[in-house]
């Protein structure tokens, strides 16, 4: 017993059992192998059948993956560049204008808190499977958002989009970074979004034709098709592979009751995560809608109550929680926490300064449906470029973090000159310019945060870490929009009965608020000028406000720990112990279990005179050499 309890008996800082597996002695080997296994825990799962479709593909498999990554891509960054834009002319149909930043808010909330459990699924499933499920998603948010007679209607079906473009969003990240190193991890990471460099100048075209053709609602519902075709590809991959890794034994089958399915996504903290960050973001934005803004009381109970919930996330994880979702080491790993911060704090600015910046364009510069989309999308397009070129400097350079600050410092920079340029009297080429600065510095960001987090966890937490930092993104928008959402509603009528003059129309005030669309009067008159002035003050209070937020994302990026990106998959995995029969004579002081993944291998090498006196003295009933053991 004393022997068992020296090599199985579990170290002091862990928690969870351990099976023992079978040993078998084969005097052709030189020594022994003993397999510790863990308790199979999520995190490695979804490892496990990643890894065991690469070993089972080989460099074919791998190419075929890609080959998926890139179709899926594409139609993802079309479908997020068109079917977002064409919720601007649904709320002008159904004359809820007024109410588009509330939709972006909430469809920000439902994306961002998605994301780690649809993570947390594709862990315990499987990648493959879990694309099944965005995709379903999808599908079904087509249909409802292109045969909706209501506003709400409308709305259902955007749900259920949010959760589709989440999932596939976390899940095409998780892949690229399962099969990258982390030198290379942010050149692959950005090379993904290749085709966003081509979509946003194609969907403009699409755009403008659907819009003043055949209507936003066929735009939407041909999508129903497109998806699912174009889905085809990278879900058959994984699945063929998982299946022949299951035939070749690389991979277990495991029953799961729904008690243990439901702790292995720790449901538990998944709705505490979700309903607090819920409870606090959309009555900020609800406010906005409220007679009496801010102090209506429910709004503040809805807040304090939120927060309340999102305290007792912490000790749920760190107590209660067997396989949590937000592990409690993450609030103490700082790369992490500055990553997530950075992530939240810079989407602010983005969601505050996008918003209404499309119905901004139209209305004050009378751009056309193509021409604000490409002002709308000038800034993600500089992003992806700029994020592949910092992917390459941080492979040469191996290191980030200054890197980092430079593009905090772009960013901020990019915010002021916007206060300038954000006028009717700017031009054409200012406007852009002031796109293409922003993206320059959000490239920068938005590629070494990824990096920062992910290679501070180890490979089976990936998914996990990934999820929390596009958390942090998609609500960071959620906030820019609540913000921008406020200020629209609380500005513009009264700007529009500014400019109009003492004899306005009230009802015609109503309408220019709630619609872009058959509304606006014709350019160059005096009323077109003044409603244009009006949404410029509006456009400036919010610049402000997003300005306001660039200087925190310059003094954070100071804080990002500055590691050395090696060709290993991540800081916090050691190596594989060399295989024993390479070394002459290994030393069984150094053999340690892995701390992480869904097996722990502990390896004993004797020579093999002392492993055959030991099996004769145990024979023999003599256990008195237990200190030559050791």
């Amino acid at each position: 017993m004393a022997l068992w309890r020296r090599f199985f008996a579990p170290r002091g800082d862990e928690e969870r059992s351990v099976v023992n597996s079978p040993v078998e002695y084969d005097e052709k080997q030189v020594g022994i192998e003993i397999e510790v296994a863990e308790e199979p825990v999520p995190e490695a799962s979804g490892i496990a059948k990643i890894e065991a479709v690469e070993a089972v593909g080989g460099r074919k498999g791998r190419y075929f993956l890609y080959a998926g990554l890139a179709i899926i891509m594409m139609i993802y960054e079309l479908d997020n560049s068109t079917v977002g834009t064409y919720r601007n002319f649904a709320s002008s149909a159904f004359n809820q204008l007024g109410t588009l930043a509330t939709l972006n808010t909430a469809a920000s909330i439902i994306s961002a808190i998605s994301k780690p459990p649809i993570a947390k699924v594709s862990d315990v499933l499987g990648r493959g499977e879990a694309y099944i499920f965005t995709v379903t998603c999808y599908i079904v948010s087509y249909t409802l958002c292109a045969s909706s007679k209501t506003f709400n209607m409308y709305a259902g079906g955007y749900v259920f989009y949010s959760v589709g473009q989440a999932g596939t969003s976390i899940l095409n990240s998780t892949i690229v970074s399962d099969l990258s190193s982390m030198r290379s991890r942010g050149f692959f990471y950005n090379v993904m979004y290749i085709p966003f460099l081509i979509t946003p100048w194609v969907s403009a075209f699409i755009i403008d034709s659907v819009v003043n053709g055949i209507g936003w609602r066929w735009g939407i519902g041909m999508f129903a098709i497109l998806m699912p075709i174009c889905a085809c590809w990278i879900i058959i991959t994984l699945l063929f592979y998982q299946r022949r890794a299951r035939q070749s034994g690389l991979i277990l089958t495991e029953r799961l009751s729904v008690p243990e399915f439901c702790s292995r996504i720790d449901l538990g903290g998944i709705l505490l995560l979700s309903s607090g960050f819920a409870l606090v973001l959309i009555p900020i934005t609800l406010a906005a809608d409220a007679p009496s803004l801010w102090s209506t009381p429910w709004v503040d109970a809805l807040i304090a109550i939120g927060g309340v919930v999102l305290v007792c996330l912490y000790p749920y994880e760190k107590y209660y929680a067997r396989h949590p979702v937000v592990p409690v080491r993450y609030f103490r790993t700082i790369s992490v926490v500055v990553s997530v911060a950075l992530a939240c704090i810079d989407n602010i600015g983005f969601g505050c300064n996008h918003t209404y910046l499309y119905v901004w364009s139209m209305v004050s510069h009378n751009f056309s449906a193509r021409d604000a989309q490409f002002l709308n999308y000038t800034n993600s397009v500089m992003q992806a470029a700029v994020g592949i070129a910092t992917g390459l400097l941080m492979y040469r350079m191996r290191t980030y973090k200054w890197i980092g600050v430079i593009g905090a410092v772009i960013r901020m920079v990019g915010y002021g000159v916007m206060v300038r340029f954000r006028t009717n009297d700017s031009s054409v080429a200012e406007l852009f310019v002031v796109q293409l600065v922003q993206g320059m510095g959000s490239g920068i960001i938005e590629t070494v945060l990824i990096v920062a987090a992910q290679i501070s966890v180890s490979h089976a937490e990936l998914a996990q870490v990934t999820s929390l930092v596009m958390l942090g993104s998609y609500l960071g928008n959620g906030i820019g929009s609540a913000i921008a959402g406020a200020i629209y509603t609380s500005r513009l009528r009264p700007r529009l009965r500014l400019h109009m003059g003492p004899g306005a129309d009230e009802s015609e005030v109503d309408k220019l608020y709630k619609s872009i669309t058959g509304t606006l009067p014709a350019w160059g008159t005096p009323a077109r000028t003044a409603v244009n002035q009006a949404y410029s003050d509006v456009m400036g209070y919010i610049t402000i406000a997003a300005l306001a937020f660039s200087a925190p994302i310059v003094i954070l990026s100071i804080f990002m720990p500055n590691q050395q990106l090696g060709d290993g998959h991540n800081l916090v995995q050691k190596p594989p112990p060399p295989d024993p029969s390479s070394s002459p004579s290994p030393e069984p002081e150094s053999e340690k279990p892995p701390e992480s993944g869904s097996e722990a291998t502990l390896t004993l090498v004797m020579d093999e005179k002392r492993l055959q006196r030991k099996i004769e003295d145990w024979l023999e009933g003599n256990t008195g050499h237990e200190q030559d053991i050791r």
